[in-house]
């Protein structure tokens, strides 16, 4: 069993970092005292599988000393738990600086008197934890996004594209534009197989409309040109933390043009190594 230790200054963001981690299926528990944690991991072990990775959050207000924590820490490597520590902090300008927006006191300035002293007191306090720790995470002009990026590389051995899942999906104008799409295309400037006679009971997942539809050079440039877009795009998206992305292409009624370029991009997306579903809203509809 895996437990993650997040501790450091108050302020820095800790509970940010729980909650992204609670997205990424580990049970949480904040501020839990040092005394509990041992019989909390057994428990945690006896359920065999249940949990198998848990986080927990402590900081300076469940801290009776750095030996005790140590020795807790020791305890329960013992009975079989991996512990990794995360060590959060910031500077301690932008720690002042959060404590004073959020009108919050500090917990070793409960009366709110000396708040700069008070955080660089933590520092110094909480040194010992921050030495020992296997990840230190300074949030200090860290975005949210770039916040789930790096714990997501922190814990998975998965190509970086596969953090990524990617919904490419066809529509047709005319039955409205999907509410959901992150990034939308009209591609109704493309030839129409519909005012061609063998091709409009078909759909673009017929290979002859798909020859039909990128049998013309404006058609082929297009999609090239789409695909380099993407090669831009989406590690920029990945770096911001987006784990979910929907690109959508519409045409007038989402039967032979829209479909035709989706599958395109989704089978090139599928070979640069995404995970991606492809939808096709409209296609049976007149």
């Amino acid at each position: 069993m895996e437990i993650v230790i997040i501790s450091g200054i108050s302020g820095a963001g800790k509970s940010r970092v729980a909650a992204v981690l609670e997205d990424m299926n580990f049970y949480c528990v904040d501020n839990m005292p040092l005394s509990m944690m041992p019989k909390f991991a057994e428990l945690c072990l006896a359920t065999q599988g249940r949990y198998e990775r848990v986080a927990l959050v402590t900081d300076v207000r469940a801290l009776e000393s750095i030996d005790e924590l140590f020795k807790t820490f020791d305890e329960m490597r013992e009975i079989g738990c991996a512990l990794r520590i995360f060590f959060v902090e910031s500077g301690p300008e932008t720690i002042v600086r959060r404590y004073k927006e959020t009108r919050r006191r500090h917990p070793l300035d409960p009366s709110g008197s000396n708040l700069k002293e008070a955080v660089l007191k933590e520092v110094k306090l909480l040194a010992p934890i921050r030495e020992r720790a296997d990840e230190i995470i300074d949030t200090t002009g860290l975005t949210l996004g770039k916040l789930e990026h790096r714990l997501n590389k922190l814990f998975t051995d998965e190509d970086e594209h596969k953090s990524l899942s990617l919904t490419v999906k066809s529509f047709g104008f005319k039955h409205g534009m999907p509410v959901e799409a992150d990034i939308l295309f009209d591609v109704r400037f493309m030839p129409n197989p519909f005012y061609i006679d063998e091709l409009r009971q078909k759909t673009g997942l017929d290979e002859i409309v798909k020859d039909y539809v990128f049998g013309f050079s404006q058609c082929n440039e297009y999609l090239t040109k789409f695909q380099e877009m993407l090669d831009f795009l989406l590690p920029h998206y990945i770096g911001e933390g987006r784990r979910y992305f929907v690109i959508c292409f519409g045409c007038t009624g989402g039967r032979h043009r829209s479909p035709a370029v989706a599958e395109a991009v989704a089978e090139y997306l599928t070979e640069k190594g995404y995970k991606v579903d492809c939808i096709h809203r409209d296609i049976e509809r007149e």
